[in-house]
């Protein structure tokens, strides 16, 4: 198992708010947004998003441009390279529910 589909599994199934992160995850690799988007892309609360966001930045799933208010998210290099290992860990969540 790669670093990488370790560290997706760890951050989506570990950790509570897991599938929050698959969501925003999902969402960012259409197109970059920044968290007040997000939130009401994925009907939620604002600073779910945000607490969300830091975890995915601090483990390098995502990155950031732009100033404080209108920062846009996106998906690192590795993660858009990996995307299928991502697309494989959703399917299996996802038909569980």
């Amino acid at each position: 198992m790669k670093y990488m589909e370790k560290l997706l599994w760890w951050l989506i199934t570990g950790k509570r708010g897991g599938i929050n992160r698959a969501r925003i995850i999902k969402t960012l690799h259409g197109r970059p947004y920044n968290a007040h988007q997000l939130a009401k892309e994925l009907d939620l609360d604002y600073k779910t998003v945000r607490h969300h966001l830091k975890i995915l930045e601090e483990n390098k799933v995502i990155k950031s441009t732009g100033d404080s208010y209108s920062k846009l998210y996106f998906l690192t290099e590795e993660v858009e390279q990996n995307y299928d290992i991502f697309q494989e860990i959703w399917e299996k969540i996802t038909e569980k529910s």
